[in-house]
């Protein structure tokens, strides 16, 4: 299947052009962009795919739309995808308003195509091996969830992640919070309140780069979520209490490392993690290590594969999506009335 790929900012250039070109029944046919200095690094990467000046010029080029360009542009060019019968996967956030993102999985139903969102974070190694802890028993009845993407980035980069307004859905709760918020609502379940935090720590940054947000689950768990770019000393990855044990884990998941060095997804040990940087299971004054589960950001395109040609369910359900969008929601509006905010 021909995939037509808008965009190769980071995320199209370090994570889906990589991952559909060595996906088997894929083929990375067309990119769009404008940017010289972009256009050569693909035909130097992807010297069969063909670089296109507009996203329409993708319709009929193309089996499958994957749109990885800014945000605020995520929901008319789905629209748009969509409108022209293709199936599309949508970089993280799908939209900047669950409304938003309401409408996009109302249209994907009416026309009965495909629409799924990358929120590859559950392909995680260190993810992939906390559910499995949990769903083997071993932590016993999870009672509470802290997880952290945090940088120690104090000297802004620039762009519209940074330092672009509300239109723009930039700023690290849209970013990096919606991959927090998926992780929580996968493993907990629903969240039914959500108290956050928001900040702007560095010179020159319009949009938060610091944010913490706390989640109560319907089953009564807790979910504490922090991500920054301006933390000096980093926390655990992980840390889970159960009523039987705790899992603890330190250090980010090694595939955006090494899709950024430039190693194939579908190189053996491209998700395998070092020893070293293994997590630990246990209570009081006992533990031991847990073997990190291989990272398997594959296993999307793979999915997004089978889906279209076999029928089988989309890698993520776009109602999920909405779910984390009325979170990230919520969350905005305790930041900004300091108030904790009740799900319906």
């Amino acid at each position: 299947m021909r995939v037509g790929l808008i965009g190769y900012g980071p995320a199209g250039e370090f994570f889906h052009a990589p991952l559909i070109d060595s996906t088997p029944g894929l083929t990375l046919a067309a990119v769009v962009t404008r940017d010289p200095e972009r256009a050569a690094r693909i035909g130097r990467d992807h010297p069969g795919a063909e670089v296109v000046p507009a996203a329409e010029e993708l319709w009929d080029r193309c089996d499958l739309v994957v749109v990885a360009s800014p945000n605020r542009t995520h929901v008319p060019l789905a629209e748009a995808a969509l409108r022209a019968g293709l199936p599309v996967v949508v970089d993280k956030p799908l939209a900047g308003t669950a409304e938003a993102a309401g409408s996009l999985v109302k249209l994907a139903r009416e026309r009965d195509l495909m629409l799924t969102v990358f929120h590859n974070r559950r392909w995680d190694g260190d993810f992939r091996t906390l559910r499995r802890l949990v769903r083997a028993g071993e932590l016993g009845r999870v009672h509470r969830l802290e997880s952290r993407f945090e940088r120690w980035r104090p000297e802004p980069k620039g762009g519209w992640r940074e330092s672009g307004g509300p239109e723009d859905v930039g700023g690290l709760l849209y970013d990096l919070g919606s991959h927090l918020v998926d992780q929580a609502l996968r493993l907990l379940g629903p969240a039914v309140e959500v108290y956050a935090e928001t900040d702007v720590r560095r010179a020159g940054v319009e949009a938060d780069d610091d944010a913490f947000v706390a989640l109560t689950h319907a089953s009564g768990a807790r979910s504490h979520l922090w991500m920054s770019a301006l933390a000096a000393r980093l926390g655990p990855r992980f840390r889970v209490l159960g009523s039987r044990a705790g899992y603890e884990k330190w250090g980010l998941d090694v595939q955006e490392e090494r899709l950024r060095a430039g190693m194939r997804p579908d190189d053996p040990s491209f998700g395998l993690e070092p020893r070293e940087r293994w997590g630990s299971l246990g209570s009081g004054g006992d533990s031991r290590t847990v073997r990190t589960e291989p990272g398997a950001y594959s296993h999307f395109y793979a999915r997004v594969e089978s889906c279209l040609r076999e029928g089988d369910p989309a890698p993520v359900n776009p109602e999920d999506a909405l779910e984390t969008l009325t979170v990230l929601e919520a969350a905005r509006r305790s930041a900004a009335e300091r108030t904790v905010v009740r799900l319906p």
